[in-house]
């Protein structure tokens, strides 16, 4: 009888090794695919058969680059953030748009809209902020935060009355029509893809977004997107052809 019991327990210790050396590789399995899936999504860009003309978009948060090896590398054009809300600049707007225009990249800019500052304060700072100059690209406002945290209250109507007038002080500042870059959040809570006949920016990594209503004409397509040039990852833009 002991002998029996030693026996099935020795056959219960291998059962239990072996077990834990199969759960031991499908960890291990498990850990590699999800190391290789989040590299791929990383480095993932939408192809080029599909859409021609890719770029970036890029601020302070992404630090230093060297702009002639990102173009080498398929960058047509950069929106460079410039300005957000009344007061705040990127700091490296000025850098980011002198060195975009000497390795001859085409450059647009960024003002982030804040639904809680008058748009009178909000034009003024980009005004002075981003040049009149024919060459640049058509201007993009950047449509994310909302009106919920704002010291005195703001009506979504009126979110919509000073968003227009913003947009037309900066129409009459560049001579050019806006790009609304609008986020899910935004147009969720705003609906303005259906209000304001603009072109429009859509978000939403890997997976083509659909959320705006009409057709949309760029898409950030990754917005963590790790290459050669940028290891910390830079918002990847297509065009619609």
């Amino acid at each position: 009888m002991a002998r029996t019991a030693s026996g099935a327990g020795s056959r219960g210790r291998l059962h239990w090794r072996l077990g834990g050396q199969v759960l031991g590789a499908l960890l291990l399995i498990a850990m590699i695919a999800g190391a290789w899936g989040w590299w791929t999504v990383r480095h993932w860009q939408p192809s080029r058969t599909t859409f021609p003309v890719q770029g970036v978009e890029v601020g302070a948060g992404d630090g230093d680059f060297d702009w002639k090896s990102l173009k080498a590398i398929g960058a047509d054009f950069a929106y460079v953030d410039a300005s957000a809300s009344a007061f705040a600049r990127d700091p490296r707007f000025v850098g980011n748009f002198a060195a975009a225009r000497a390795a001859g990249v085409q450059v647009g800019a960024v003002h982030r809209y804040d639904p809680c500052q008058p748009a009178q304060a909000q034009s003024a700072n980009f005004v002075t902020t981003v040049p009149r100059d024919s060459r640049l690209l058509p201007p993009a406002i950047d449509l994310d935060m909302l009106a919920d945290g704002c010291a005195t209250p703001v009506s979504d109507a009126k979110v919509e009355s000073e968003l227009m007038t913003f947009i037309n002080q900066i129409e009459t500042h560049t001579g050019k029509a806006v790009i609304l870059k609008i986020s899910p959040a935004f147009q969720s809570r705003y609906r303005i893809a259906a209000k304001f006949d603009r072109k429009l920016w859509l978000v939403g990594d890997r997976l083509l977004p659909d959320y705006a209503g009409r057709p949309w004409t760029m898409w950030t397509a990754n917005q963590s997107a790790a290459n050669e040039i940028a290891q910390g990852g830079l918002r990847w833009v297509v065009v619609q052809p």
